[in-house]
């Protein structure tokens, strides 16, 4: 399968935003005039956490695609995947971003540090195309979750040992400079960024032409939602190379939905301070996992005393990644980004409500995803 020049991640927690995320990107490209496939997203972690399985993530894209007679392709990506999961999500994905960051070595040559999480990457897949069928589904290597940035020196020899493993990746998912941290803006140095970027656009060029990769072989920006100060320098960069990118955005549908809901009613509202209240309560246990992608202060948490007293817009704008708003708070939406567990525990309350304020939710979803994304990357 081949997936298009541009794509986008709209990852689900609860697989109930399915058509207000393809909805959003409709009318994205309505606006912009950029298609983005849509590429529903769920880790195997993500899961096991909300208490799902990967055939609900499959049946959700199929819901959204016939309720909007969407006729363009779309992808269901089986994210992180590893041998020790991946059979879980043969049946149901079409796209498998395969993770091999723990193979990566800290020290030593590029061959000592590199091949092994290569070599491991070519298992996976050939498992996958046994299973599958090499032509039923799109592979994505990902080495994004380690402490150190690659090089375009590395990431050309990455690329030429993924061609002689026989891996025909058509996305690509390096490690860049500084803090891709969940559901705030890119922290580090811009100018290092866009050289990194730039360099790494010339180098897949450069290794497509020489190794016989995928033509279409493009960056994929893991963590990539809300990275607001680098998207008009990647969206530069693209349209001056004619490059193509894949974005992951998984968490923040999550986030709207709660900003959606404490703009719903009271009800909802009270719902989401109560969410807020036990991820305070429960902060140590739901930020571990993501310990090295999120950056919370504590003394900039409100206390619950301080948001019961919040109405509805003081709680939206907590939370919605508005950088000028003086009432947003990173380190609140980090905490919460990170707090989809207890939305799962409280499904008895929580689903009816998503359900109930679709609408509103939807509008919220519109905006983060149009406006401001794929705005910020092609004006």
């Amino acid at each position: 399968m081949e997936i298009g020049k541009y794509s986008f991640g709209i990852g689900d927690r609860f697989a109930h935003e399915g058509v207000n995320q393809l909805k959003a990107l409709i009318e994205a490209e309505q606006q912009f005039g950029v298609h983005f496939v849509p590429v529903w997203n769920k880790s195997n972690r993500e899961h096991q956490i909300v208490g799902t399985i990967p055939a609900e993530t499959r049946k959700e894209a199929e819901e959204a695609v016939r309720t909007l007679g969407y006729t363009s392709p779309y992808f269901v990506d089986a994210d992180h995947i590893n041998l020790s999961n991946v059979d879980k999500f043969i049946d149901s994905s079409d796209f498998f971003t395969i993770d091999v960051a723990d193979y990566i070595g800290k020290s030593g040559t590029m061959e000592e540090r590199f091949l092994p999480a290569i070599r491991e990457a070519g298992k996976i897949y050939r498992h996958i195309a046994e299973k599958k069928g090499a032509e039923n589904f799109v592979t994505e290597v990902s080495m994004d979750e380690v402490d150190v940035a690659q090089t375009p020196e590395e990431l050309r020899y990455i690329l030429r040992e993924l061609a002689a493993e026989g891996i025909p990746a058509q996305t690509i998912a390096p490690k860049f400079t500084g803090r891709f941290n969940k559901g705030v803006d890119y922290r580090g140095d811009i100018n290092l960024f866009e050289k990194e970027f730039e360099e790494d656009l010339l180098v897949i060029e450069q290794c497509v032409k020489e190794y016989g990769l995928p033509s279409n072989l493009k960056l994929s920006i893991h963590s990539g939602s809300d990275k607001f100060s680098i998207y008009p320098i990647m969206g530069r960069l693209l349209r001056k190379y004619d490059k193509g990118i894949h974005i992951k955005t998984a968490g923040t549908t999550w986030l709207e939905e709660i900003i959606g809901l404490s703009v719903a009613d009271d009800n909802a509202l009270t719902l989401s301070k109560k969410i807020y209240r036990q991820s305070l309560s429960r902060m140590d246990e739901l930020t571990i996992p993501y310990a090295t992608v999120i950056d919370i202060d504590i003394n900039e948490l409100p206390s619950c005393e301080e948001v019961d007293g919040w109405d509805a817009e003081r709680f939206a704008r907590a939370l919605r990644h508005n950088p000028d708003d003086k009432f947003f708070n990173p380190s609140m939406r980090q905490l919460l980004h990170v707090s989809y567990k207890i939305a799962a525990e409280l499904r008895a309350e929580f689903f009816p409500a998503l359900e109930k304020h679709a609408d509103v939710i939807g509008k919220q979803i519109a905006e983060n995803i149009g406006t401001r994304h794929i705005r910020r990357l092609f004006p």
